[in-house]
């Protein structure tokens, strides 16, 4: 296992004090994996990307990625190429 050192502010050191090594590295393991998600929405809402695509940037499912998308209000795309991909 790898040490690593942040600086968090005051409230999330004092909340973070009593927690152990295991919750820690579960909740930065989290937020990196809703970071992904949310990076991958992004870029599917600006039009970058298809949803399919946006699932593999994000490392889930496309079905994943589609509950994700629509609990955020965003309707797939669907083109020529978008069915191609979602049906390679």
């Amino acid at each position: 296992m790898t040490s690593l050192t942040v600086q968090v502010p005051e409230r999330l050191a004092q909340e973070l004090s009593s927690a152990g090594q295991e919750f820690i590295a579960e909740m930065i393991e989290l937020g990196l994996h809703t970071r992904r998600i949310e990076q991958a929405l992004a870029q599917y809402a600006q039009g970058h990307m298809t949803l399919g695509a946006a699932a593999h940037l994000a490392g889930i499912s496309a079905s994943e990625i589609a509950r994700y998308a629509y609990a955020r209000g965003l309707e797939p795309r669907f083109s020529a190429d978008t069915l191609a991909e979602e049906l390679a």
